[in-house]
């Protein structure tokens, strides 16, 4: 109905549609299956996960190494004491954090489903209250990572899911050398690398790079059945209409 192909392998539950765009990763069925305000909602929602998974542990890295001067006076207090018996700098504790955070998730995914999520609830509680009362890292990181964490989950796509885990990584070293400013290099080169990508000749970043703002009424938000009768011209279709 967008004009994409569909590839259809026998035996296998999924299907390969292309050409395939960044934004479409972000995007759920259930979006099509709900009133057009709460699949804007759902939509916007995904994308402030996005951007806390990318960046809530890098900032923390940041904010403890170069900027104090982003925390409140009352909280930086909190944050001192927390951190007055850690032995580490804040990006040893960060990867030391999520390297234990991936190790959950990758254990909880290889077992049984009640095994898994018995082990990733059980093992986060008590490895995490273990840590800080070790005085191996703060209290603030944990609900930095934990947060982290939670919002990685709410992304529909695995694949993109995969891709934001390694990419978190390299904010949280670019962070812990140019602080908000490494942040802000490391995503304008996943931005500068994602428009040189193209599937299919379409680009990654379409319709936002290069603009076609009549297709944003299906990538940012989700406007009502009414108003998204031609397919998006990116896709190139022979047959304009949707539907």
């Amino acid at each position: 109905m967008e004009g994409r192909a569909a590839v259809l392998l026998e035996g296998s539950p999924l299907v390969l549609t292309a050409p395939a765009n960044f934004f479409e990763f972000l995007q759920s069925p259930e979006d099509y299956n709900q009133r057009w305000i709460v699949g804007t909602g759902l939509r916007l929602l995904r994308g402030i996960a996005l951007f806390t998974t990318l960046t809530f542990t890098a900032m923390y890295v940041a904010a403890m190494t170069y900027h104090y001067e982003m925390i409140p006076e009352d909280l930086i207090i909190t944050i001192a004491e927390s951190r007055q018996r850690v032995p580490f700098p804040p990006i040893i504790e960060a990867l030391l954090m999520e390297l234990m955070i991936e190790l959950l998730r990758e254990a909880g995914a290889r077992l049984p489903t009640k095994i898994g999520q018995t082990i990733g609830i059980v093992g986060g509680i008590v490895i995490g209250q273990a840590v800080v009362a070790a005085g191996l890292t703060s209290n603030i990181l944990i609900i930095a990572v934990a947060s982290s964490a939670i919002a990685s989950f709410v992304i529909p796509s695995y694949t993109l899911s995969n891709s934001i885990r390694i990419l978190r990584f390299g904010l949280i070293l670019a962070a812990a050398i140019y602080g908000v400013f490494g942040i802000v290099l490391g995503l304008a080169f996943a931005i500068v690398h994602m428009t040189s990508i193209t599937s299919l000749n379409a680009p990654y970043l379409a319709p936002v790079a290069p603009s076609y703002p009549k297709d944003w009424k299906d990538v940012f938000i989700r406007v009502p059945f009414r108003w998204l009768k031609t397919r998006p011209v990116t896709n190139n279709p022979q047959n304009k209409e949707r539907w």
